[in-house]
């Protein structure tokens, strides 16, 4: 990978350089020459090394939040009555009599700190449960509609990798289920955020006159509100009796009322360019509509900053609706989401007493980064004069 980007920054220095006229090209300068416009942002993509590592994670992010029956130990509802506040296990690869060995985990003794009321764990190093991979476990139904029991990796004994909440559930599951609402509720947000930006911003920039006054004016008007108390504005406002679906599809909205204006500006300012550019202006000439126009010519020319913009939206609408869920604004219980698993988490007591209750947060913050670096990849290999 590495090889390929360094062959192609030597290609294009020495293409930039001077040759004489009779100078043949080589196979590897023809294959440069005629690649694709996909090909080459490809390969100046590969150049940023920080977004290459954070490919794989988001994609392995989003594999966990559509198998999460698979990747989880258990079920994100199955209580563990013993073990309510259970701070995070480690899986050990050694044993001080054994030395290196399979993964496992050693069991816990309960007592109760009479001071302060409060349940203290201790190991049991003469107990230990073997962890294993794809073994059958807890069965579920994959999408609630395909039956299985085999899990990515399980024990028989307890195993809370980090820990538990105060009603004993596994936190490790409850974070990769909720990842299926946070995540989606990201790419859901920014889809309707893209026809939102993607339609005004066109008309505003190809039409012109009242209408860009009356476009911009309302850009205007939601950009100087905070987008955060907007949010909470208009979250308080869906009401309370509202299915999980209604409430879900609430949040998009809410999320995409937001986040179009940064788009529309940027689809306005690309238009405004090139509306009057030679090829826009032979399309007039020889009769074509204007939504042809727009499909054919122009959406083509910005395909690659309005990617690089929803890319960089996807961690926003994200953030948002851990916020107010967090919040009690969003989503609430039974369904479970980054923002709902926070919910227990909302005063000082708990987060003194059991900080691995906030280890969703490190989930919200890896994704958030990796959106973005992502984005700064796709924004460098999206420009023409880099």
């Amino acid at each position: 990978m590495a090889d390929e980007s360094n062959k192609a920054e030597k290609l294009s220095a020495r293409l930039e350089a001077p040759v004489s006229g009779s100078a043949a090209l080589t196979k590897e300068e023809e294959t440069y020459y005629m690649a694709s416009g996909r090909k080459l942002m490809w390969w100046k993509f590969k150049k940023h090394r920080i977004a290459l590592i954070a490919l794989p994670v988001i994609i392995l992010l989003y594999l966990g939040a559509a198998f999460s029956e698979f990747f989880s130990p258990t079920a994100a509802d199955k209580t563990h009555s013993s073990f309510k506040n259970c701070p995070p296990q480690i899986v050990r690869i050694w044993d001080e009599e054994d030395g290196l060995c399979a993964p496992f985990v050693y069991g816990l003794n309960q007592t109760i700190d009479t001071t302060n009321f409060i349940r203290v764990y201790e190991l049991d190093k003469t107990v230990r449960y073997p962890v294993s991979f794809f073994s059958s476990g807890e069965p579920y139904k994959l999408w609630g509609l395909i039956p299985g029991d085999v899990h990515l990796f399980s024990s028989e004994g307890p195993m809370f990798i980090i820990g538990t909440d105060d009603l004993g559930r596994d936190m490790l599951s409850r974070v990769i289920y909720g990842s299926r609402i946070s995540l989606s509720i990201g790419l859901a947000g920014v889809t309707l955020t893209f026809f939102l930006g993607l339609l005004l911003g066109a008309l505003s920039g190809y039409i012109g006159g009242w209408v860009d006054s009356l476009i911009q004016r309302l850009i205007e008007l939601l950009m100087c509100i905070p987008p955060i108390p907007l949010w909470m504005t208009l979250a308080a406002s869906l009401p309370r009796d509202w299915s999980t679906l209604q409430t879900y599809m609430g949040i998009v909205v809410v999320m995409s009322l937001v986040n179009w204006t940064g788009l529309a500006r940027v689809v306005r300012g690309m238009i405004l360019a090139n509306r009057g550019e030679d090829f826009v202006l032979a399309a007039r000439i020889s009769g074509a509509r204007g939504s042809y126009i727009m499909r054919r010519h122009l959406m083509p020319t910005m395909a690659s900053y309005i990617i690089v913009h929803l890319t960089m939206a996807i961690p926003g609408s994200i953030v948002g609706e851990t916020l107010l869920s967090f919040l009690g604004l969003g989503l609430r219980p039974p369904v479970i989401s980054w923002g709902v698993i926070m919910q227990s988490a909302n005063n000082l007591h708990h987060i003194a007493g059991q900080p691995w209750l906030l280890m969703p947060l490190l989930w919200l913050v890896v994704a958030s980064l990796c959106f973005n670096f992502i984005g700064d990849g796709l924004r460098d290999a999206a420009d023409p004069y880099k």
